[in-house]
């Protein structure tokens, strides 16, 4: 079903496929691996989008410039996006549970070094661990979903899988605001490090070891033919037709999501830390509810023949209207930022629906690394945007600007470069996957 919503070339590959697909996991089966994955996902959003709600108090505490604030907020996308090149190749070879459970015992220590750190270098480095830790908790459900998920459950775990990340963003806005008054923000750090500890019991629990079918896989965790590189994703029309948009409106929507957005309230809109984390939370309850959404009725667009082109095409300028419009009235929006905020990052999650398209544009032996290789370009563009705003607004001020100027021009930077990647991406040809190569009978 996935393959009519990806395109008729897609759909003719899955075709292809299907004779050699795996017995996929029984109805229960599936339920537990999803709840295990998605408890893991849950805490890796979670510690992502927390810096957002504590970046008053660590500005405070360290004395952090807007640059540092985006520096420190990136650094987790640095460390997330170190990980992918070689991340694609170890879910192929190893399969999802002992990567995962590896990586997860990284983040375990990342949170205990965030709660112990004592300056703005000790916790930028802690924030680096902390994605290399749980750089796997997307990648690895995906690469099991492709192989032990018919197309149809894949559909909606792989939107639901972003829901749970968008409750992980819910929990912490409010909830991390109404406790930092009774804990601080170090004691948290160490009740996440023991809750990843219990996602990696639940991992280890229920997921299933990674199954190969030839003896030159057991040996190499290669098929035959496989050298184990990327040259297949890279050589794909349709991969590079994806790049820009996952650069700068996936990555861009993220960015404003998990620290921008907080700090536009505050700076722009000038409210207070509890009047944003409240804003916060309604961004982050919008999200949930789109994913959840996207999750109920993609199965019913691939049924009715409707397209991701058609979707991207329609549903991303409603995002960037809204981004202008913030850009050019600032301030004036008041009382609405948090709607506004909402808008965009709720119009632009049908940038999410790219993702999986990646993955089963390839065939399933590939799609660690096919969707680690889109992962990448993800992650890489969250860092430079998170980033690029900070550098913007410490420049505008360094030359005059006021706070609220240097904003709206940072924004308004981040709008040209979304709109050229979706012009791109409407006007390059209409490839749906990659060279034959690529459509190599699945496992």
């Amino acid at each position: 079903m996935f393959c009519i919503f990806a395109g008729p070339d897609l759909a003719i590959s899955c075709q292809h496929m299907s004779a050699h697909v795996s017995p996929h996991l029984a109805q229960r089966q599936v339920v537990l691996v999803f709840l295990a994955f998605a408890f893991a996902f849950f805490l890796s959003s979670l510690l992502r989008a927390i810096m957002a709600t504590l970046s008053p108090s660590l500005t405070r505490e360290f004395g952090l410039s807007a640059q540092d604030l985006g520096l420190l907020a990136g650094a987790y996308f640095l460390g997330f996006a170190l990980t992918q090149w070689p991340l694609g190749r170890w879910l192929d070879r190893y399969g999802p549970k002992r990567v995962i459970l590896s990586f997860l015992t990284v983040a375990v220590a990342a949170c205990l070094a965030s709660s112990l750190a004592n300056s703005f270098h000790a916790l930028l480095w802690a924030r680096v661990l902390c994605g290399v830790g749980v750089s796997a908790c997307l990648m690895a459900p995906l690469t099991a979903y492709r192989r032990w998920f018919d197309t149809n459950t894949q559909l909606r775990t792989n939107s639901w899988m972003l829901m749970t990340g968008a409750t992980g963003m819910l929990a912490a806005t409010l909830p991390v605001q109404w406790l930092m008054p009774i804990w601080g923000w170090r004691p948290l750090f160490v009740l996440l490090g023991g809750l990843v500890l219990t996602a990696m019991a639940m991992v280890a629990l229920v997921v299933p070891t990674w199954q190969h079918h030839t003896q030159h896989t057991q040996q190499t965790g290669q098929r035959p033919g496989d050298d184990g590189s990327y040259r297949v994703i890279w050589r794909s029309p349709y991969f590079w037709r994806v790049v820009p948009i996952g650069f700068f409106c996936h990555g861009g929507m993220v960015a404003v999501q998990t620290l921008w957005a907080g700090q536009w309230m505050t700076q722009v809109a000038g409210w207070s830390d509890t009047e944003t984390a409240s804003g916060l939370f309604v961004i982050n309850l919008g999200m949930l509810i789109s994913f959840w959404l996207w999750g109920l009725i993609t199965p019913h667009l691939a049924t009715s023949g409707i397209r991701i082109e058609t979707l991207i095409s329609g549903c991303l300028p409603l995002s960037l209207v809204t981004l202008a419009c913030m850009a050019w009235w600032g301030p004036a929006i008041g009382s609405g930022a948090a709607a506004a905020l909402t808008l965009f990052c709720v119009s632009s999650s049908v940038v999410s629906l790219v993702q999986p398209a990646v993955g089963l544009a390839f065939p399933a032996h590939l799609a660690g690394r096919a969707l680690s290789a889109y992962n990448l370009v993800i992650l890489t563009g969250i860092f430079c945007v998170q980033w690029g705003i900070g550098l913007a607004v410490d420049a505008g001020q360094t030359l005059g600007w006021t706070s609220i100027a240097s904003y709206q021009a940072a924004l308004a930077g981040l709008t040209v470069c979304a709109l050229l990647s979706w012009q791109y991406f409407v006007l390059s040809p209409n490839h749906q996957v990659g060279e034959p190569k690529a459509m190599s009978p699945g496992p």
